[in-house]
């Protein structure tokens, strides 16, 4: 095997709803939180190979390597080839429905790894090197009899069992247990790594019980994803989105965290890494969207209840980010112990970008909660809500801000957070006049929304440029420009529209299908941000650019792994990924753009000018 560490781009992921795991193609798990996606890290090794911890199962002796996932599903199979042999490692977090629970035993929490031996003998290695609170602690690993191997701290208990003979692992000089098993052709062995806290650890059995697990996982994985109503040619990418997002769904809240990971760089050997185990208001709206836009009214309804409880409590202030719970996230710091994902430093935990000011997010939120409740009347606690947002963005609207990029440095007026509190009065405009709000200065909302308009077409369009730029009075080429056709500011065919887009092309398009996000980020020599590609694909659909659009679609979708996922960015001359991985806003992005082209296709509009 290579002793180049991994890529971003060679892991693939696995979850049950709660948190995930990243494995590498050489079948080592390097990223693993438990029990929550925010928790600190037991497998950190993506993050430092030497103290971050890892499990590895691989072949003694160098194989060819390809992946899948079993179709529809999120279990992972690696296959290690050479000749005619081939080992098939199985990864799955257990999952099942509730009904399926009744009468059997099942875990909190359950990692199984399953390795088969195909067509010859083979030895295998399995290392398991667990480490603790985010690689601190190598805990004592001890034997316990038929129960397999165990390690805790205070009150979480970790166990490893295996269905064949643990008497093989032996201590390894890093504190944690290492074995060469001789596996024979058709034989496989099974092991289940399970986590547990308050309640005793529930510790089902392996061998056909393991496979039965498999079975039922499986089986859940592909009656969620039967629900998609998507029929179309880019099924194959829109069904591994739909799976990726329902991966990154905390489903005891319904929330959705923006990456598993945290620090995975935006440049390799940069400063620029951040945790993204978090949910932020601002994928708000291209969630319910989507959600909706796939026919997952179930899942909309929990991820728009959560959003209710989290705005809740702040309103009418909101917040950038949230924990899974709606609380407040915990304040960023640096690990200083760990190297970082290819010497990427500071490796953080925490995202300071929770205490900064972003105007945008109350139009996200907004435009989410109307596009939810649709021809529905909602009750009089949101209403209650939702003009507090409306008074809210009157209030401020005219001040600086941090914008949707998140910059650390001065605050300034930008374009697209003008844009969003137009939005924000604009939908609540809309709701008033269906008859679904009521309580509220209509003249007051619609002098200020008239003000915001005025204001970014005579301060945020620039002569210099011809285009809108990123911010008022400034001249900085900026791709969330295209936001404005897509939130229905103004038409994609727009004389204004289509100069700005072909500004965007000549200054932020390094190659075709990949968009720089603004001429800062190429500056830092950061990916092109890859939602920003189906950013552009919606827009050239929305003014009659069919083939252009298409064209942008399929050329950035082959820049997905192996197993379909992306990053939050890519490299514009390897194609390599960057930035936490995998990305939920990328994943919108797909199935977003796909909905888009399929709807105007078919001779409509797309989902969001219906709502």
């Amino acid at each position: 095997m290579s002793t180049e560490p991994p890529k971003i781009q060679d892991y693939a992921i696995i979850g049950d709803g709660r948190s995930a795991a990243l494995i590498s193609n050489r079948g080592s798990i390097d990223w693993l939180c438990w029990p929550r996606f925010d928790s600190p890290s037991i497998f950190g090794a993506i993050l430092d190979p030497e103290v971050g911890g890892s499990w590895s199962i691989r072949p003694e002796r160098e194989r060819k390597v390809s992946r899948r996932y079993l179709d529809n599903t999120n279990v992972l199979e690696t296959t290690f080839a050479c000749d005619s042999l081939k080992i098939v490692l199985t990864d799955f977090m257990s999952v099942t429905s509730e009904q399926n629970k009744q009468n059997r035993l099942w875990p909190e929490h359950e990692l199984v790894r399953q390795v088969r031996c195909e067509g010859g003998d083979a030895d295998v290695i399995v290392e398991f090197n667990p480490r603790l609170g985010y690689g601190r602690i190598a805990p004592k690993i001890d034997r316990v009899g038929k129960l397999g191997w165990r390690f805790g701290l205070g009150t979480h208990v970790y166990t490893l069992r295996a269905d064949g003979d643990l008497d093989c692992f032996k201590q390894s000089s890093s504190m944690g247990t290492l074995a060469k098993l001789r596996l024979k052709a058709g034989k496989s062995i099974a092991f289940s790594l399970n986590f547990s806290e308050e309640g005793p650890a529930v510790l089902p059995p392996l061998g056909n019980s393991a496979a039965e697990r498999l079975q039922l996982t499986s089986d859940w994985w592909r009656v969620w994803i039967a629900q998609s109503n998507y029929c179309g040619p880019y099924e194959r990418h829109v069904v591994r989105s739909a799976l990726v997002l329902k991966l990154l769904s905390y489903a005891p809240s319904g929330a959705i965290v923006a990456a598993p990971t945290t620090s995975l760089p935006e440049r390799v050997g940069g400063d620029l890494n951040w945790d993204y185990r978090f949910a932020w208001l601002r994928d708000a709206a291209f969630t319910v969207h989507t959600l909706f836009g796939l026919g997952y009214k179930d899942d909309a309804k929990a991820f728009v209840n959560w959003l209710l409880h989290a705005t809740n409590l702040t309103r009418p202030q909101l917040r950038v980010t949230y924990d899974v719970f709606g609380e407040r996230p915990l304040r960023e710091c640096e690990l200083q112990h760990f190297s970082g994902h290819r010497g990427s430093r500071p490796v953080r935990i925490g995202n300071a970008a929770s205490e900064q000011s972003q105007l945008d997010i109350y139009g996200e939120v907004v435009e989410a909660v109307c596009y939810f409740f649709g021809k529905e009347e909602p009750d009089h606690e949101m209403q209650k809500m939702l003009r507090q947002y409306g008074e809210y963005v009157c209030d401020h609207w005219t001040e600086p801000d941090n914008g949707m990029w998140e910059e650390r440095d001065k605050l300034r007026h930008y374009t697209h957070s003008r844009l969003m509190c137009w939005v924000t009065l604009d939908r609540l405009i809309e709701m008033h006049q269906c008859g679904r709000i009521r309580g509220f200065s209509i003249d007051k909302f619609r002098k200020q929304r008239a003000a915001i308009r005025r204001e970014i077409e005579e301060h945020a369009w620039s002569k210099k440029l011809g285009a809108y730029a990123q911010a008022c009075g400034d001249d900085v080429v900026d791709a969330s420009i295209l936001l404005l056709a897509y939130h229905r500011f103004e038409d994609a065919s727009s004389d204004r529209m289509q100069q700005s887009h072909a500004r965007i092309r000549q200054r932020l398009v390094p190659r075709l299908g990949l968009v720089h996000r603004n001429e800062q980020s190429k500056n830092r020599r950061e990916g092109a941000f890859a939602l920003c590609s189906f950013w552009e694909t919606d827009f050239l659909a929305h003014c009659g650019r069919a083939d252009e659009a298409h064209e942008v679609y399929e050329a950035v979708l082959t820049f997905a792994n192996d197993v379909g996922l992306f990053a939050e960015e890519i490299d514009p001359e390897t194609g390599d990924a960057l930035g936490n991985f995998p990305q939920a806003f990328t994943h919108l992005g797909v199935i977003n753009a796909a909905l888009t082209l399929r709807d105007i296709e078919e001779g409509g509009n797309s989902m969001r000018r219906t709502s």
